[in-house]
């Protein structure tokens, strides 16, 4: 059957008669899971596991599953996680600390049906960073930024989740929330090509990407990346990323217009397919329309990313817990 070019979230902790009716009809590429969708293990695994029957296949299911201030899945049933930067900034081993955070992490998706988790974030972090973004990134310079993706991206590899790689082409220099309103970048593309961009470029062959909602005025004064057609050129051909592409959550107030219009725009822009997350029936419904189905190139992506699935690889928990314990003193 063919795919729609969409990622939805469900509307709640179990699949409703009218969702498995609209995903079996629609099949998306996949699903996105947030704290309305969770309550405990094995409640999570029969999600995971009914959302997969409805679509008929063995579609990925995402999280943001980050750590600190934005991580879906809490105690008591999974571990909490200081902020990224804050922890990065405590460890006696930073880098060895940030691969040992991800891989329980990683650890504690897989035993859910998990199988994506949006991170690593190579954005760059600014003194002007919004506070909804800045503790969640890894420094202040791009090897650093660098370092601590690859860890991360190695880390949920040993653990069988894919990583999503956001948010291209950069969103460290966002001074406003984008949840509630579209930021402006005016700094100079050479300046963002030397910084922003070049942590991108230096991650470029992951599999999955995810869009920025925010305008760089010296390149496309007229949008934000995930709808400005110069902007995901530039992510293919200076950034040189050629992994799916998704845009962020098309709910975000960011964007304007309707979600059928802001899809529309995404995938006339150049984006793979569209990320809806807030689980409400008539926008998944304008979205599946609007978005239509894969493009080859999409599909010739998607089935790229997919092929990297793999088992997790054994570890032994209470080891790693204990090390990065210990690392961060």
């Amino acid at each position: 059957m063919a795919t729609t070019a969409a990622i939805f979230g469900p509307e709640g902790p179990e699949v409703t008669a009218w969702e498995r009716g609209f995903f079996r009809d629609a099949q998306p590429w996949g699903f996105i899971l947030f704290a309305r969708n969770i309550i405990t293990p094995d409640q999570l695994r029969r999600l995971t596991s009914d959302l997969r029957d409805s679509v008929g296949w063995q579609a990925p299911i995402l999280i943001d599953q980050e750590g600190g201030r934005v991580q879906r899945m809490h105690p008591p049933h999974w571990r909490a996680y200081l902020p990224a930067l804050d922890q990065m900034a405590q460890a006696r081993d930073p880098l060895r600390a940030q691969w040992l955070r991800n891989r329980l992490i990683a650890a504690e998706l897989a035993d859910v049906g998990i199988d994506v988790n949006c991170v690593p974030l190579g954005d760059v972090a600014t003194a002007q960073t919004h506070p909804v973004l800045l503790n969640r990134l890894y420094g202040h310079d791009v090897d650093t930024v660098v370092a601590a993706a690859r860890a991360c991206v190695d880390a949920h590899a040993h653990g069988g989740v894919l990583p999503v790689l956001k948010h291209l082409p950069g969103h460290g220099r966002a001074t406003m929330d984008s949840h509630l309103e579209l930021p402006h970048v005016a700094a100079p593309h050479a300046e963002l090509s030397g910084s922003d961009f070049a942590v991108f470029k230096a991650l470029n062959d992951l599999p999955l990407g995810m869009s920025a909602h925010l305008v760089f005025e010296d390149i496309d004064p007229g949008g934000p990346a995930t709808t400005s057609a110069d902007m995901i050129k530039l992510i293919r051909e200076e950034i040189a990323f050629d992994g799916l592409l998704m845009t962020d959550d098309l709910s975000m107030e960011a964007l304007t217009g309707t979600v059928a219009q802001r899809s529309t725009a995404a995938i006339a822009a150049g984006c793979d397919l569209i990320l809806h997350c807030n689980g409400a029936a008539d926008e998944m419904r304008a979205v599946a329309d609007a978005a239509g189905l894969f493009t080859a190139a999409a599909e010739t992506r998607a089935n790229r990313a997919l092929a990297l699935r793999k088992p997790p690889e054994n570890i032994d928990i209470a080891a790693l817990e204990a090390e990065l314990a210990d690392l961060l003193g």
